[in-house]
């Protein structure tokens, strides 16, 4: 029978991907799922809405404060049993929330849910890699990105649907058969790969690069908070990242034996996925669903259902597009793609701003649909690119490094979107948001989308060729 199942599914290497993509799409889901259940569970916990978005804040710092220290331990005990101990550990640690008699027990059990996806990330990407057969390695890859195209858009609207139908407590009940079941195949399907290597912990580089990543994280979110005093801490808190982050790289570079290696950073590929055009990417793109929302509702006086709705159409383009893309990467090649889809990305979030209130939906259908399409083929273009030229040897801090990047980037939406909002607003001196001030931020954000290409532009015609199975043509 699971001979059948590997067969059917594409091979084992497919197997374990999609087994991997799954642990994914539960914790991306979990970090956006809660959003819309707020409200509801600062009345559970009698504070005010406000406060209780430290449950999201508590997960993200918590996610990327650990980050660092999981190729470590997947060296200590092989990447299958920490990826199947994380899974273990993010289910009970939902359970918890579920459960939660009081606020601060709550947020302890955030923490502990966010450590454990740490944990999955990094971890679950480096079994990929080490599992996947060369010529599988395309089709392995491009699954691991359909999670974070999707859970971040369902998560808010099916938040919202658990806590109307039932109690948010479920938000977090749901997590226990998914996450056994993904035991019980990680056990089943994913070997074990451990090396003899043995190398002492480093205490300080995790401290430093754990309060850097966490002073950056917060203050990211402080600064989309969008009160009188979120500036002046978020910039407080990002000069603490900068100077903490240099102590950090610093201390990476002489420590005998660093927690995190940047080697694969001198890879062109690797540098321009990871930091130059694909932080701007995924910062200016991850912008997109955090504006849109915001508009529908606050500039057009739509519905949640209706906005949701029309978040839909952005998301079902995300998912569509996923048929054709490893067909158009392997026709036209990983450089030429980033560069031409990160103009359209560009352009298609720049026209979000043409969307109107009592605009035809097949108008508004097409600029949501063209979004949501050039988002997923740019993300999986990343994720291909990342790893073209990384050697085996390499690939353990290079998955770290790369969950690093990719979870700061992602983050970064919010900030940007929240700056380019106040940008438009303190120059109408506007008491409240309006419309424009969206239009105004779309645009912005479209144009910053758009720098990353001549970081894509610098590539090699033939980067990650052996990964797509692009053959470039010869003069």
């Amino acid at each position: 029978m699971s001979n059948k199942f590997v067969e059917w599914v594409g091979g084992r290497s497919m197997v374990i991907a999609l087994i991997v993509a799954c642990a994914y799409f539960m914790e991306n889901l979990d970090a956006t799922i809660i959003v819309t259940a707020l409200p509801t569970m600062a009345q559970t916990f009698a504070i005010t809405p406000t406060r209780m978005s430290l449950g999201v804040t508590a997960y993200v710092l918590a996610v990327a404060a650990c980050i660092p220290a999981s190729g470590w331990l997947a060296d200590r005990v092989g990447p299958r049993n920490l990826f199947c101990a994380a899974i273990g550990a993010f289910t009970i640690a939902s359970m918890l929330c579920g459960l939660a008699p009081d606020f601060t027990t709550f947020i302890g059990a955030r923490i502990l849910q966010g450590a454990a996806a740490a944990m999955m990330s990094p971890v679950g990407r480096l079994v990929v890699l080490r599992n996947a057969e060369k010529k599988d390695l395309l089709r392995a890859l491009s699954t691991l990105v359909w999670p974070a195209l999707f859970a971040p858009v369902l998560g808010p609207p099916l938040g919202g649907f658990i806590t109307s139908a039932a109690n948010w407590r479920w938000i977090f009940y749901v997590n226990l058969p998914v996450g056994l079941l993904g035991m019980a195949l990680v056990l089943a399907f994913i070997p074990n790969q451990k090396t003899e290597e043995r190398t002492p912990f480093d205490t300080l580089g995790f401290i430093l690069m754990a309060v850097a990543l966490g002073c950056l994280t917060y203050g990211l979110d402080v600064i989309g908070q969008r009160q009188d005093t979120s500036l002046p801490v978020g910039a407080a808190l990002l000069l603490a990242a900068v100077a903490v982050g240099f102590a950090a790289i610093r201390h990476v570079r002489k420590a005998p034996h660093p927690l995190l290696r940047l080697d694969a950073l001198k890879l062109k590929s690797f540098f321009v996925s990871c930091i130059s055009g694909g932080t701007i990417s995924r910062a200016a793109i991850s912008a997109t669903p955090f504006l849109l929302p915001l508009m529908f509702q606050l500039g057009f006086g739509l519905s949640p259902v209706q906005s949701g709705f029309l978040l839909l159409i952005y998301m079902a383009a995300n998912l569509l597009m996923k048929t054709i893309t490893n067909r158009i990467i392997q026709q036209w090649g990983l450089r030429n793609v980033l560069v031409i889809n990160g103009l359209i990305a560009a352009a298609a979030i720049a026209a979000c701003a043409l969307i109107a209130p009592h605009q035809p939906l097949l108008i508004t259908g097409a600029i949501l649909a063209m979004a949501g399409a050039s988002r997923s083929m740019q993300f999986t273009c990343l994720t291909m690119i990342t790893f073209a030229d990384v050697s085996p040897a390499q690939r353990n801090t290079a998955a770290v490094v790369s969950a690093l990047t990719l979870q700061l980037g992602m983050g970064m939406g919010v900030a940007v979107g929240a700056l380019m909002l106040n940008f438009s607003e303190v120059l109408r001196h506007a008491p409240r948001l309006e419309v424009f001030d969206f239009r105004v931020a779309l645009v912005l954000a479209g144009a910053l989308s758009a720098l990353a290409v001549f970081s894509y532009a610098s590539l090699d015609k033939d980067a990650g060729s052996e990964i797509s199975g692009h053959k470039p043509k010869t003069a």
